[in-house]
């Protein structure tokens, strides 16, 4: 309920403020697994309690005080999506946090409001007649503009089936450090560790966790063998189609996934110049490098926008632009995102999207590819970025030879010329955009 009520009163980002609570009240596994189903669930479920919740509170949601507007929603949220929790248990445990919390007179209206909607469980539907734009906005509980936008980008079906994509909960993926061990090694040790994993379909140093807990606490992370990531993350790195003794340059990286992971397969041989506007983010590249065993990462930091003062033009084989984006692509992980994006925050970032291609595109060398990526599934960031950049820049195209894998990922997402635009149902991953770019002259 507090991690709840700061994110909607101080904007705090759900992920951050979860993982502090969940430190500070040091829960068991299953304690800890249901607190975070409570508050991803009820934020991404968020309009449609509130649409709901309006039928029984008779002053209304906004005159609530804020802790009470969460403590309604999560025990909604565990009467309407979850069915482990016996309802009676959810009414009391809401009433009694409103009696140490409030006052006799809370406690009283949230029983009542509780009590009311376990009656009318059965008239918690939506009605019919609501256009497509309303049905899906409270169905899926996603903002009407972004629903909207959705619709005329990519067509109702599609729109419907990225918004019920985002609802579910985010796959666990790692990637295998292959310059310490195999990808079949790795599966064959958990697998006998009693884990349920499996080879991921999308990129060959991945592996789809089905069970097995927070990897990032295990041996094997510790050890150097594995990151975790997401699989469409993963292809950012292959795209860049890293080889040994390269130089290659990482615009944007902390926390510095994509540049172990091209580090890792040019096989440590060769340089990633790693950089990153913040001096605390560094440190976190770094670290990464040094848990995983890899030598061949230079850090520096600073603007990318100002990379040509410190590089000359053409020096490097490679260039990853992993864009600041606004994010749409990555909703299942962080829901808050939906409620608080705008129209302007995607006029805003797209501009300076395009303004980082402009400066950083000098230094690359002729013959040399330039991936740019972001985790949004938003048009105006991805396609029409890459067709406007090409358009104003004769002396890039797209690689006359493109990999099979790249051709096949073409044809499975339906992408369109520009780059490769996942959505989040096409394979349970994030939301990502990848378009390779090659200097011709």
């Amino acid at each position: 309920m507090d991690v709840l009520t700061r994110v909607e009163q101080e904007g705090a980002y759900s992920n951050l403020q979860l993982n502090a609570g969940l430190q500070r009240a040091s829960l068991i596994r299953e304690d800890a697994a249901l607190a975070t189903e409570l508050v991803y669930g009820t934020i991404a479920r968020l309009n449609t309690l509130d649409y709901f919740l309006r039928r029984y509170v008779s002053k209304g949601m906004d005159k609530l005080q804020p802790w009470v507007r969460s403590l309604l929603r999560m025990s909604l949220y565990q009467l309407m999506y979850l069915d482990r929790i016996p309802p009676h248990a959810v009414v009391n445990e809401a009433v009694n946090i409103a009696k140490s919390r409030g006052h006799q007179g809370i406690s009283g209206m949230v029983n009542g409001v509780l009590r009311s909607v376990l009656r009318g469980k059965d008239d918690l539907i939506l009605p019919e007649g609501l256009t497509p734009l309303e049905r899906i906005s409270l169905e899926q509980s996603h903002p009407r503009w972004l629903v909207k936008r959705w619709i005329k980008q990519y067509g109702e079906q599609t729109a419907e089936a990225i918004c019920a994509a985002n609802n579910e909960p985010p796959s666990i993926s790692v990637r295998v450090n292959t310059t310490m061990i195999t990808r079949e090694k790795l599966i064959q040790d958990m697998l006998e560790q009693g884990m349920e994993v499996i080879p991921s379909p999308l990129t060959s140093e991945g592996i789809l966790v089905k069970s097995g807990g927070n990897m990032a606490l295990t041996d094997w992370y510790r050890e150097g063998f594995l990151s975790v990531q997401d699989e469409s993350s993963m292809l950012v790195g292959e795209a860049v189609g890293p080889k040994p003794g390269m130089k290659i340059l990482d615009c944007c990286a902390a926390p510095g996934g994509k540049s172990v992971h091209m580090t890792e397969l040019m096989k440590d041989d060769g340089v990633v110049v790693a950089n990153d506007q913040y001096p605390h983010k560094e440190k976190l590249i770094r670290d990464q490098a040094e848990r995983l065993g890899l030598t061949s990462i230079e850090t520096t930091v600073g603007d990318a926008l100002n990379l040509r003062d410190k590089y000359p033009d053409e020096s490097f084989d490679r260039i990853l632009l992993d864009a600041p984006c606004s994010g749409l692509g990555v909703i299942r992980r962080k829901p808050d995102l939906k409620w608080t994006k705008t129209v302007e925050d995607i006029e805003e970032i797209a501009s300076l999207q395009y303004e980082l291609l402009e400066k950083i595109s000098p230094l690359l060398r002729v013959g040399g590819i330039l991936v740019y990526s972001t985790c949004t599934i938003e048009p105006q960031e991805n396609e029409e970025m890459i067709r406007r950049f090409l358009d104003n820049h004769p002396e890039f195209g797209h690689p006359v030879e493109e990999t099979s894998t790249w051709s096949e990922l073409y044809r499975m997402t339906g992408s369109q010329g520009q780059g490769i635009q996942i959505l989040p149902q096409h394979f349970r991953s994030d939301g990502f955009f990848i378009a390779r770019m090659q200097r011709n002259s």
